[in-house]
């Protein structure tokens, strides 16, 4: 047996070593001379460190992986297929349609991460002779394991977990959109405020499972087991009366419109007050809705993008996953509004001019902005006291003279004071 072959028949880089094999990949991905494909199947990785790398379709087939640093990875299509992900950091790494079959993860630390069509379902190992290595292979099947991995406030659309066992996992203010959980094991995982529209959990044990808060439309739960599950304040699938409302809803909208457009002659603003405008669909996008009042309202999802909101009443409203990029909001109130993963790009929330020497600004005190993106969004002078600014990014954002009381902004990223 080669002596630097241990774990199993498999071989241990160092981190120099990795380096090179990684470099040559990111030369081989970008399309630069000197590139190369990684290869690192049946390595031993543990405790290396690939954080900001990019391995786009690399291959990590069958590698222990267990204890990576890996934040902010870029592992798009990689293949990760039976790997040893135990503990690894792989915090708001990409990982958009990778390979994951029977991989284990158990206590991974998979926060913000970007999992979009990923792959957790069982896989054959190959394992390695512990004497002759890879020459004597037997395999196995095995379920893939996420129990205990910390995936909160990720991005799980559309992936696949179909079977896996994801026993105590941390989903909280997740998105799972249309994700396929038929038979997976989820007791006791948390799902508070996890967003769930149109996930199949056919079979799945959500025994003893939180899903407080969480938005389940066009989910079915009748063949899953759900004893001890906690549903309180879960969003369903919007009720025959919202559906046979949203006609009259977005002609209130439009009238909106109307009234904005002939300077208050025609039309009026629109009160929308505790009212589910989901069934409107995306038919709210770029729409003039100065000065409506939608108090308490729920636009979960809605695509609001390049809508004018300005003076808008947004009070309490559930914007949860709501697409507000580009929308102007100057002026707006959205104290209290929960914008958890909510998409304000580009969005301006800077003061309202109302005159000589008059203006209102942008209030979000007390909003919840949890994971909400705030790239290059303008919020000059506006008030955020006492908001929860949890894994919130304002990464190129304009905050001159915004107020940030009460707020614990550590958790956020991008937020450069004095800039």
């Amino acid at each position: 047996m080669n002596a630097a072959q241990s774990l199993a028949g498999r071989r241990k880089l160092s981190q120099a070593e990795l380096d090179m094999i990684v470099t040559a990949h990111e030369k081989f991905v970008t399309g630069k001379q000197g590139g190369k494909r990684a290869s690192l199947r049946f390595m031993n990785l543990s405790g290396l460190d690939l954080s900001f790398r990019n391995l786009t379709d690399a291959d990590l087939s069958a590698s222990i992986l267990d204890g990576c640093r890996m934040v902010r990875s870029k592992l798009d299509r990689a293949s990760l297929f039976g790997c040893d992900l135990r503990k690894a950091d792989l915090r708001q790494a990409s990982l958009q349609r990778a390979d994951l079959r029977g991989a284990c993860l158990r206590g991974a630390n998979l926060s913000q991460a970007d999992l979009t069509q990923a792959d957790f379902r069982e896989g054959q190992i190959a394992i390695p002779h512990p004497r002759k290595g890879l020459d004597t292979v037997k395999h196995e099947t095995r379920n893939g394991e996420v129990d205990e991995v910390n995936f909160s406030g990720a991005t799980l659309d559309g992936s696949q977990f179909t079977g896996v066992s994801a026993f105590k996992a941390d989903f909280s203010d997740c998105s799972l959109r249309g994700a396929k959980l038929s038979g997976a094991n989820l007791k006791e995982a948390n799902l508070v405020g996890a967003i769930l529209d149109n996930a199949d959990v056919k079979g799945a044990n959500l025994e003893g499972a939180n899903l407080q808060g969480a938005v389940m439309s066009g989910v079915d739960t009748s063949t899953a087991r759900v004893h001890g599950a906690h549903m309180t304040g879960a969003l369903t699938t919007s009720t025959p009366e919202a559906v046979n409302k949203a006609r009259e809803l977005y002609a209130r909208c439009l009238a909106n419109q109307q009234w904005c457009q002939t300077g208050g002659k025609e039309g009026a603003a629109a009160r929308l007050d505790g009212e589910d405008l989901r069934p409107i669909g995306d038919r709210l996008k770029g729409l003039r809705l100065t000065a409506m009042s939608a108090k308490g309202a729920c636009f979960v999802g809605m695509d609001l993008s390049g809508a004018q909101l300005q003076g808008a009443n947004l009070q309490n409203a559930d914007l949860r996953a709501a697409n507000l990029r580009g929308a102007d909001l100057r002026g707006a109130k959205l104290t209290g509004a929960n914008l958890t993963k909510a998409d304000l790009r580009q969005a301006f929330l800077s003061p309202l001019p109302l005159g000589p020497e008059r203006k209102t600004v942008g209030n979000l005190a007390a909003a919840r902005l949890r994971y909400a993106m705030l790239q290059t969004a303008d919020l000059s002078e506006a008030v955020l006291d006492g908001a929860d600014l949890r894994g919130a990014d304002f990464t190129g954002a304009r905050i001159a003279k915004a107020s940030f009381r009460d707020c614990d902004v550590g958790q956020a990223q991008g937020l450069e004071f004095g800039a």
